[in-house]
């Protein structure tokens, strides 16, 4: 089954909201997270630490025991903490330091030999790396030679695109996750997913592993609770 991990981001949003305050509490949602059926845990700091901020990863590292995701551009910054915390699963994303959220995946092909030496350090930390990429299967072949283990498809314009058309939605990131598959690369996903698309991308993407959700999840517990959207996020992935 495709196993969900929760970005708990919005979380963070909302702490900081109130500068020091500590409510909601970033720890005990992630461990209400996982005592609920979350597979895992994702954060993504940003320079500004407008939301999670290095030190709620280290302190996440020490309480998660699913599996702990660290998103971001790797910039000395970020590498240190990785190194520093060793996380189970980073995933690499080439946001700008001031981008609201992640917009684009990675151009491979330019970039190739920059992520070859970022995921062999990566790797020596005992970590699994996955690169955000965008549904073009074209990248995969530019992908692989990173030596990457998996990659995370950028799932925004699926969910755009999934309300009129949801055929057409799916065609590209299909053929994107074959051609992973062929080339023996895993497979994650996220950005825009929710409990009105989600359950159609598990069913048609092959080799699917993981999605990441914060967003839509987090909004959608504001009026369901926690813990039964967990769990409904975890029925559209049977």
């Amino acid at each position: 089954m495709v196993k969900l991990s929760v970005n708990i981001n919005k979380i963070a949003t909302l702490r900081n909201a109130r500068g020091l305050h500590a409510r909601p509490d970033l720890l005990q949602a992630a461990r209400d997270i996982e005592r609920f059926g979350g597979e895992g845990i994702t954060v993504h700091p940003r320079p500004d630490e407008r939301h999670i901020r290095y030190q709620d990863v280290r302190e996440l590292k020490a309480i998660v025991t699913t599996e702990l995701n660290v998103e971001g551009n790797p910039t000395p910054d970020f590498l240190a903490l990785v190194r520093e915390v060793r996380p189970e699963q980073v995933t690499l994303v080439p946001d700008a330091p001031d981008a609201i959220t992640s917009n684009a995946g990675w151009d491979v092909a330019k970039h190739q030999a920059y992520l070859r030496d970022v995921v062999a350090e990566l790797k020596s930390y005992g970590a699994r790396v996955s690169i955000f990429l965008d549904p073009e299967p074209g990248l995969i072949a530019a992908a692989a030679s990173t030596g990457t283990d998996r990659i995370e498809l950028y799932t925004e314009a699926y969910a755009r695109l999934y309300p009129t058309d949801r055929l057409a939605a799916v065609r590209p990131y299909r053929a994107t996750a074959e051609a992973a598959v062929a080339a023996g690369l895993g497979l994650n996903a996220g950005h825009d997913l929710d409990l009105e698309n989600l359950a159609y991308l598990a069913q048609e993407l092959p080799g699917l592993q993981e999605v990441s959700i914060g967003h839509a999840l987090i909004a959608d517990a504001l009026y369901l609770g926690l813990e039964n959207t967990v769990q409904l996020y975890k029925r559209q992935l049977r």
